[in-house]
């Protein structure tokens, strides 16, 4: 069972011996989700919405649920395992996209691109000027990654192409080439901030209104991981009094609901959750999430979260 409309390519590597349900308008609602779920061995969910306990209880059949996308903070994997259920997500889909949505981010952040586009469009010929609308280059500045797995390490090697200086905090591995940091130390050294990390007990708010003041005033905070992790009205309350100098903001505390106060500042970008939203993406997670599915039931389970 497929709970939201996903590509219809991504069954390509499915035989005839496989049969799949996808909801006919854009997703299945909790209550046919309940009434169905019992049915299927294999349940393929989108990352946006949670899978509460009693939708995985009546999975009576259950033996695997593969999640579309890389976090997995919307499914209680613990108790999926106490139920004898494998969980799975899709890392290596998602990896280059997500990092090529941060770089945008810091570029567009730090040069100011959305509110020049915004602003030309009213403003048009007034807005002109040699000293007006600057920003600040990449090159030369340090960039501060919060989470150095496989996408963090992704936008690190392009981060080179810019020649920016890249520092890393990980709450537990190291990583050769780069130099491992605490929190402390990122946010105060940091021109950029990045943020990889998933979304657990231990990184809900991990950026709260006393790490947001060890940050730079010429500083920049990009999150492209879960929304969560920042806590959303000291960021706005930050931004608002230009404590920083700004962000770029693909995901959400509370989505699809944004804090209010974020639209009305020119210095945040706002992307809706869409760091992976390509056609070709798409379908590769969809993919991803299949052969997860396949490979559990050929003995040889690939991307087990739990």
């Amino acid at each position: 069972m497929v709970t939201y409309r996903i590509p219809v390519e991504s069954f390509s590597g499915l035989g005839e011996e496989h049969a799949y349900t996808l909801p006919e308008k854009e997703y299945f609602t909790n209550k046919e989700l309940m009434q169905m779920i019992g049915e299927y061995d294999a349940l393929l969910p989108i990352f946006q919405r949670p899978l509460d306990r009693a939708l995985i209880d009546a999975g009576r059949r259950l033996k695997i649920i593969s999640n579309y996308g890389v976090g997995y903070n919307n499914i209680d994997i613990a108790y999926a395992r106490s139920r004898g259920i494998v969980v799975c997500n899709t890392p290596r889909s998602v990896c280059y996209p997500t990092a090529e949505m941060a770089m945008g981010l810091m570029l567009s952040a730090a040069r100011r691109v959305a509110e020049c586009d915004r602003r030309v469009r009213v403003e048009r010929e007034g807005m002109w000027g040699t000293m007006r609308n600057l920003g600040f280059t990449l090159e030369g500045r340090t960039l501060g990654i919060i989470g150095m797995g496989n996408i963090g390490k992704t936008v690190a090697g392009m981060a080179a192409a810019f020649r920016m200086e890249v520092i890393y905090h990980n709450r537990r591995s190291s990583v050769e080439g780069y130099e491992r940091v605490d929190l402390e130390t990122l946010l105060r050294r940091s021109d950029f901030v990045s943020i990889h990390a998933p979304l657990t007990g231990e990184t809900r708010h991990m950026l709260g209104e006393r790490e947001l003041a060890w940050m730079k005033p010429t500083a920049f905070l990009i999150n492209t991981a879960r929304g969560a992790i920042i806590h959303e009205e000291a960021l706005a309350a930050c931004l608002a009094k230009r404590a920083i100098a700004g962000a770029a903001l693909d995901v959400f505390e509370r989505e699809p609901h944004v804090t209010e106060s974020l639209y009305a500042l020119d210095n945040v970008v706002l992307t809706p959750h869409n760091a992976t939203g390509t056609v070709d993406t798409r379908i590769a997670t969809g993919r991803e999430a299949i052969a997860n599915i396949l490979n559990f039931y050929a003995g040889h389970p690939t991307n087990v979260v739990n």
